[in-house]
């Protein structure tokens, strides 16, 4: 079965020779072809051009049954890569937004037994059919919104059963959708309310128990941990990345949103393929982060529903770094799934450009999450997951309309959805 696809008003993202990422000045340059044409084949990209060189007759010449689409006036995208949810809980948590609200920070709602400790109450009273059923209408949500390769993370449950059964929830979510799925396990979370006050014996759980039964069902690609200001310190961390790294779980780590924690520097130490949040960032970070392997993740969603400091994007772009973003999308500090809404906010409040923001939520975002060389560009060979926009004059229109619905079609794996 063949897809083609003409008069594409912009093919967006488009590369002959693909890249692991684009960083620095080069993440302001988009490839982009105007008047084009794509040519699908079963799942993935067969080949695309500008319409004067378009051969049809070789095309169907073929034989094979082709599906045509005239995408007049349509933009067509490369699907979004999400590199950092939390899309399997169970309720949302609209009683702390109105704490938030009221004066009350991020930590002083978590000391009460509200964030992440609220949410590891109800996924342990959760079944994983409910779970599952939960998250499986969110999966819709993002793919209604472009998004076509997501990570998510366990880390809500914070004992061993109810961290294997979140991390077989997105087992489920990997053979019953078809977006691309990464799992990370991220049992170091918080530090559950039986141990208070006795954080290194829940690091041992975690050493000892968690992760060797996380991989004995190879159950997650990533291994997480929260490293910041009032979680888990350097030395935890430390610990726990070598633990993961025993059983082949490559490190993504949360650095960095609170304070300045060390988070950055002991990511690195361990190659971590991403390190998120980093509204908390300095020049020793920034020299930390050049020439390594890890790619700089910036979260704009939680930051905008916290009221936090913005990661100084500009400074690290200007550096020679690479950016990703992603949503975070998670109940208590970020519930969206909008990729395009944080293209909008990295545009607003991190002064990203629109070619930036577009090559921050593909190309490096799906470094992020190790699948860049199946998704994140217009490439042949590369899976055909992309969307087709409404009619809209060009790509500055995506990140300026901010609230406005502009995905007219969406393609996974060769089909549409």
């Amino acid at each position: 079965m063949k897809t083609l696809i003409i008069n594409i008003k912009q093919l967006v993202q488009v590369e002959k020779n693909p890249h692991s990422w684009v960083a620095g000045k080069d993440m302001s340059h988009l490839d982009i072809i105007p008047n084009a044409w794509l040519l699908i084949e079963d799942d993935k990209i067969a080949d695309f051009g500008e319409m004067k060189d378009l051969d049809t007759e070789k095309i169907y010449a073929s034989g094979d049954v082709i599906k045509e689409i005239d995408a007049t006036d349509r933009l067509v995208m490369p699907s979004y890569c999400d590199s950092h949810t939390h899309l399997v809980y169970a309720g949302s948590r609209e009683i702390e937004y109105i704490d938030k609200i009221r004066g009350l920070s991020y930590e002083e709602i978590a000391k009460r037994g509200g964030g992440i400790l609220n949410s590891a109450q109800r996924i342990r009273k959760a079944s994983e059919n409910e779970l599952y059923d939960a998250a499986y209408q969110r999966i819709q949500e993002i793919v209604g919104y472009g998004t076509g390769a997501v990570e998510i993370k366990s880390g809500y449950g914070l004992d061993t059963e109810s961290e294997l059964k979140m991390l077989r929830v997105i087992r489920r979510l990997k053979e019953n959708t078809p977006l691309l799925i990464k799992s990370t396990f991220l049992g170091a979370h918080a530090v559950p309310i039986e141990y208070k006050g006795r954080q290194t014996e829940y690091v041992n759980l975690i050493i000892n128990e968690m992760i060797p039964m996380v991989a004995s069902e190879d159950l997650a690609d990533y291994i997480d941990v929260f490293c910041d200001k009032g979680f888990f310190t350097v030395e935890d961390t430390d610990r726990m990345l070598n633990a993961g790294m025993k059983y082949g779980m490559r490190a993504k780590i949360h650095a960095n949103e609170l304070d300045y924690s060390g988070g950055i520097q002991v990511g690195v130490k361990y190659n971590a393929l991403s390190v998120d949040h980093l509204e908390y960032v300095g020049d020793e970070e920034i020299a930390c982060l050049l020439g390594s392997e890890t790619m700089p993740t910036i979260l704009p969603g939680a930051a905008f529903f916290l009221n936090m400091p913005y990661s100084p994007v500009r400074k690290m772009i200007e550096a020679g770094l690479p950016v990703a973003l992603a949503s975070d999308y998670n109940p208590g500090s970020s519930p969206s799934g909008n990729m395009k809404f944080i293209m909008s906010l990295g545009c607003i409040n991190y002064k990203m450009l629109p070619e930036e923001v577009i090559n921050a939520t593909t190309i490096n975002s799906a470094y992020a999450m190790g699948v860049q060389e199946d998704v994140g560009s217009i490439a042949i060979g590369k899976l055909a997951n992309f969307y087709i926009t409404t009619p809209i004059s060009g790509i500055e229109y995506l990140p300026y309309a901010y609230t406005a619905d502009l995905v007219e079609m969406v393609f996974l794996k060769g089909k549409q959805y």
